[in-house]
C-alpha cells in the first residue's frame, strides 16, 4: 500500500531543478573563499545563486546571509539585534506568544543568560496577535525595546500575521519576522514589508535540508554568533555550502508550487472533515492563512494516539511542529489561542504541498472517521 504524505509544513520533497542543480555543484571543486581559479568559479556560482534568491525575496543580494538552517538564522537575528540594542541601553525582547521554538527558546535563553526581559504579545482565538497590546507596549516602553520578533505565518495553524502593522507600530525599533513557512507560498517581499530582518529555509520550498538564510537590511550591523573567516558580512563565519545554496536558489526560482491549487485541496479537506466529524474544530479558520496548513481539534481524543493510528494507515501528518516531535506536551500555540491542556492535546496538523493530490486528500478523509472513533475509544480506557 502506498503512503500518503500530509506533513509538508515539516519538510517537502525536493523539486527536480533543485536536485539537479545541487548534484551538479557537488561535483565541482573549489572553496568560495579561495582566490585561485577553482575558488573564484565557485564564488561566482554562489553569488549568482544569491542574486537569484534575492530577486525572489524582493531584497538586495547583499542582504542575504546564508546559514545552515532557519533555526540558526532566527538565533542570529534575535540575539544579534538584542545585543546591538543592549549596547544602547535597551533590554526588552518582544515576541509573539505563538512563535516557533527557534524564537521562543533563544528569547528565553537571553532572559536567563543575558539579562533580557521577554514580553510575549498575546493572540486572539483566531491566532492573530493583539495589535492594541503591542501599540500600548511600544508607547509606554518603546525606549527599552531592543527587538520585536513576530512570525509571518504560524507553522501549526498557517495563520498569517499583520506584519505591516507591526512595522508601523514599531517605528524605529528593529523588527524580525520568521517567514520560514511563508516563503513561496504567499506574497512576500522583504523590501515592501519594511522589516529589519527575515528568516527563510530551503527545505520548506523544495530545496535541500541544511541551508537557510537570514535577510538583514544592509545598513544594519549586528554581533555575530560564529567567529572565524569573516564570511557573510562577518556575521556568519564558515565555509559556504555552495551545493546547498545553489539548490536553494533553484527551488526558489521554480514555479512548482501552485498556491491556488493547494488552497483548493485544503478547503476540500476541511469541508469533508466538517461533514463527517461535526464536532471537529478547525483552528484559525476565520483568519487569513497559508494555502496548505489545516490544524484540527478532535474532542475526546489524544493527539499522539491519533498520530500513531494515522501512521498505521500509512498517512504521515503531525501533532504540530516537527521540532517538538516526541515531546508529549500541549501545543503552546493552541494554548495561546484559548485551548486548555486537554483540547490542545487533541489536535492534528495536516499540511498539503505541491505534490499533494485530490486522491491523497480523499484517502485521508476516508480513514479519518474510523481513526477518530478508535482514538476516542482508546481515550476512555
Amino acid at each position: 500500500m502506498s503512503s500518503i504524505y500530509a506533513d509538508h509544513a515539516a519538510t517537502t520533497p525536493m523539486v527536480e531543478s533543485a536536485l539537479l542543480a545541487m548534484t551538479a555543484q557537488l561535483a565541482q571543486l573549489g572553496n568560495p573563499s579561495s582566490l585561485h581559479t577553482h575558488g573564484r568559479a565557485t564564488r561566482k556560482t554562489l553569488e549568482d545563486a544569491r542574486e537569484a534568491l534575492a530577486k525572489e525575496l524582493g531584497s538586495l543580494p547583499s542582504e542575504v546571509i546564508f546559514t545552515a538552517s532557519g533555526t540558526e538564522a532566527n538565533n542570529i537575528a534575535l540575539k544579534g539585534l538584542y545585543w546591538a540594542g543592549r549596547d544602547k541601553g535597551k533590554h526588552v525582547v518582544v515576541i509573539s506568544s505563538i512563535e516557533h521554538h527557534a524564537i521562543l527558546d533563544p528569547a528565553h535563553w537571553l532572559a536567563e543568560h543575558e539579562s533580557a526581559e521577554v514580553i510575549e504579545i498575546p493572540v486572539n482565538i483566531d491566532g492573530i496577535i493583539d495589535l492594541a497590546f503591542l501599540k500600548s507596549l511600544v508607547e509606554s516602553r518603546g525606549d527599552e525595546i531592543a527587538v520585536i520578533s513576530v512570525m509571518h505565518s504560524n507553522n501549526e495553524t498557517g495563520v498569517l500575521q499583520p506584519i505591516a502593522d507591526v512595522v508601523a507600530i514599531a517605528g524605529e525599533i528593529p523588527v524580525h519576522t520568521d517567514a520560514v513557512q511563508s516563503f513561496k507560498k504567499t506574497l512576500l517581499s522583504f523590501a515592501q514589508m519594511g522589516v529589519t530582518a527575515m528568516t527563510i529555509s530551503a527545505h520548506k520550498i523544495g530545496g535541500p535540508l541544511g541551508i537557510g538564510a537570514l535577510i538583514l537590511k544592509r545598513t544594519v550591523e549586528i554581533p555575530s554568533l560564529l567567529h572565524g573567516g569573516g564570511q557573510e558580512r562577518e556575521i556568519r563565519s564558515g565555509t559556504l555550502n555552495a551545493p546547498g545554496i545553489v539548490g536553494f536558489a533553484a527551488a526558489a526560482a521554480s514555479s512548482h508550487y501552485n498556491a491556488g491549487a493547494v488552497a483548493q485541496l485544503r478547503d476540500r479537506f476541511i469541508s469533508a472533515v466538517q461533514s463527517l466529524i461535526p464536532d471537529a474544530v478547525i483552528n484559525g479558520l476565520a483568519s487569513e492563512r497559508l494555502p496548505g496548513i489545516v490544524n484540527i481539534t478532535f474532542p475526546g481524543t489524544q493527539s499522539d494516539t491519533l498520530l500513531l493510528l494515522m501512521d498505521a494507515q500509512h498517512i504521515s501528518c503531525s501533532t504540530g511542529s516537527a521540532c517538538s516531535a516526541g515531546v508529549h506536551e500541549a501545543s503552546h500555540v493552541l494554548l495561546a489561542m484559548g485551548h486548555n491542556e486537554i483540547t490542545a492535546q487533541s489536535s492534528l496538523r495536516f499540511s498539503f504541498g505541491a505534490t499533494s493530490t485530490a486522491s491523497d486528500c480523499d484517502f485521508v478523509v476516508s480513514v479519518l472517521p474510523d481513526v477518530i472513533a478508535r482514538g476516542r475509544a482508546a481515550n476512555l480506557t
